[in-house]
């Protein structure tokens, strides 16, 4: 009877039946020949996986010392629940406790991501409202381009998993595998595009021109009658491709010059409504922690996710903008969020 070797599955089974039966760990070993220490070591490890977990009482908090918590966990936004709790000078609670006692009152969130707003953007951003205030924006085509990965913002991976489930596997991937750049527009409640920036292309005033020349232009705004090329006002942010000079003089010999040209704020893209559309695209693309293998795959959903917007969440989008005005004058140039 050999001490070292491991019990097979077989074994293993026999031992529990045996056992259901009332056989002893004694009569289990001379019927399996196998050694006694080995038989009893087996129901020992077994008894103990089998322990249900005893919940311990949670370290119990006064009512003054949760009135404590509630006001540090308002004054220290993103803090931990130690650093919560000593400022509370509460001592003596474990993270499990603190964590069940935060979450009746606080939720976990990252840190809102905004670009800095000095004293001259919130005035330029105040002009440039009081200035827009009275435009029909149903006029505006809003344009922006959006660089898609393969795998996605590493947070969106998350979620929950049900007890006894293992997490699927995750590919990783230096910077997340590569992507691609997109561009696309909305007026009204019409979407144009999405159009594709070629692998390997780098937006400069000269590309940025070209790329225009034979998306936008040649595939939808020659399209368009002579009237709605009159009262269309186009709009792009302040990226160096857009606002160089030469893109501003080539898009001025395609008509677009003046007042048919919108100005635009700088660190403002909460005051774009089409931010807010390729949120909808990336919450489509890549749901329940999606990855893409190829950039041809992650292009091919982008166009799915594009065609399943419809036609009144653009609108409702670019109706938005009266509203988005009010608000950066009520905060006198400040962020409003999206």
């Amino acid at each position: 009877m050999g001490q070292k070797k491991d019990l097979t599955g077989s074994e293993k089974s026999k031992i529990v039946r045996y056992l259901a039966e009332g056989c002893s760990s004694l009569k289990i070993a001379k019927l399996l020949k196998r050694d006694h220490r080995t038989i009893k070591r087996f129901i020992q490890n077994s008894q103990q996986c089998c322990k249900k977990r005893v919940d311990k009482p949670r370290r119990k908090i006064t009512a003054h010392e949760l009135r404590k918590v509630k006001r540090a966990a308002a004054k220290m936004p993103l803090a931990t629940s130690l650093a919560i709790f000593q400022s509370c000078n509460i001592t003596g609670v474990p993270k499990s406790t603190r964590c069940a006692i935060l979450r009746d009152m606080a939720k976990v969130r990252k840190a809102e991501r905004r670009p800095p707003l000095n004293k001259t953007h919130k005035l330029k951003r105040q002009d440039w409202a009081k200035k827009y205030l009275k435009t029909d924006f149903s006029k505006v085509l809003w344009t922006d381009e959006m660089r898609v990965s393969l795998d996605g913002p590493d947070g969106w991976a998350r979620g929950w998993i049900g007890k006894g489930q293992r997490a699927p596997v995750r590919l990783r991937r230096q910077q997340g595998g590569g992507g691609v750049l997109v561009w696309a527009g909305i007026i009204k409640d019409e979407l144009v595009g999405p159009f594709l920036v070629e692998d390997g292309v780098k937006l400069n005033s000269q590309s940025y021109c070209q790329f225009l020349e034979d998306t936008f232009f040649k595939q939808w705004y020659r399209k368009k009658s002579a009237s709605f090329k009159k009262n269309m006002i186009f709009m792009q942010d302040n990226a160096p491709s857009h606002a160089s000079k030469s893109s501003t003089a080539w898009l001025a010999r395609k008509g677009i010059k003046e007042e048919k040209l919108m100005t635009w704020p700088p660190c403002s893209p909460d005051l774009n409504p089409i931010e807010n559309l390729w949120s909808i695209i990336k919450c489509e693309i890549y749901k329940e922690g999606k990855q893409y293998t190829s950039l041809n795959s992650v292009w091919e959903a982008v166009v799915a996710a594009a065609r399943n917007v419809d036609g009144e969440q653009i609108k409702t989008l670019t109706e938005s903008m009266d509203g988005r005005l009010l608000s950066v004058l009520a905060k006198k140039g400040g962020y409003i969020g999206r």
